[in-house]
């Protein structure tokens, strides 16, 4: 039944589409006032620090891969420089329990009563990206991913948008054609951060690591303020491996600022090593 359900509202998509293709007008996006760079980096100076002491949200989640689709809720409990924990539920089910500190990872898997407990690489081995815990907690909180106040940024002018990146575009279109500027480097990561079109917030953000030929995306469709923190409503995230495709869409709801809640991960007796 599901089947004709998507081919009929299909050919009414496709019926209106074509019973108002005379009034479809294309539009091209409106040019941006150009910025000065310095004002552009002042901008992900400011955002890159914006981060609470405490945080805790509920995020609607769906993965697809190209091994499987899955959609389940997870809650998110947050201290400042110290620990992530994530319960992962699906149908009001407790599935997973993870906690992430700057060093370690431990996940619990409740159905089959084992866990795991890794090394921060896991998060490559699995997402294709040398995530570390700084990263974790600025793609949860929407800041700018491995934003550093130290390191020399460059604008990429586009009339469209304001773009910030980690490396010149010369360098970048070297990397494309295989021809790095320096001596190859397997853990180089080139990023361009995609502010909004007032300048004053992060919409999206592209991260490449040529070595490995991997590609990140993440779009921050919506967001809403809490507390005065702009956090994250709607994530996209695309990672592109060579040998995997992962989709991931986040929706926030029930976010706090700022209320401690205690991290607490126990192993149960009885549970073994997951295989």
């Amino acid at each position: 039944m599901s089947r004709y359900i998507k081919y009929y509202f299909l050919g009414i998509i496709t019926i209106l589409l074509i019973s108002c293709s005379k009034k479809i007008v294309i539009l091209n996006p409106d040019r941006l006032e150009r910025r000065k760079t310095a004002e552009l980096i002042e901008t992900l100076d400011s955002l890159s620090l914006r981060k609470p002491n405490f945080f805790y949200t509920k995020i609607a989640t769906k993965f697809k891969d190209t091994n499987q689709s899955v959609s389940f809720k997870t809650s998110i409990r947050m201290v400042k420089d110290s620990a992530v924990s994530a319960l992962i539920t699906f149908a009001a089910i407790p599935i997973f329990n993870s906690m992430l500190t700057p060093d370690s990872l431990t996940i619990l898997n409740k159905r089959a009563k084992c866990f795991t407990k890794a090394k921060l690489s896991y998060l490559k081995e699995n997402f294709g990206y040398a995530f570390d815990y700084k990263n974790v907690e600025e793609l949860i909180l929407g800041l700018p991913l491995g934003y550093d106040t130290n390191q020399k940024y460059f604008q990429i002018h586009d009339p469209f948008n304001y773009i910030i990146s980690s490396h010149r575009k010369r360098e970048i279109r070297r990397n494309d054609k295989g021809k790095p500027d320096r001596k190859s480097d397997d853990d180089e990561i080139i990023i361009k951060y995609f502010l909004t079109n007032d300048a004053k917030g992060l919409k999206r953000m592209d991260i490449e690591s040529p070595g490995d030929s991997t590609r990140v995306q993440v779009e921050y469709i919506s967001r809403s303020t809490t507390d005065n923190y702009d956090i994250p409503k709607e994530v996209s995230i695309r990672v592109f491996t060579p040998r995997n495709v992962i989709r991931v869409n986040m929706d926030y709801d029930k976010v706090e600022i700022n209320q401690p809640q205690p991290l607490v991960l126990v192993i149960p007796e009885g549970y073994e090593t997951c295989e």
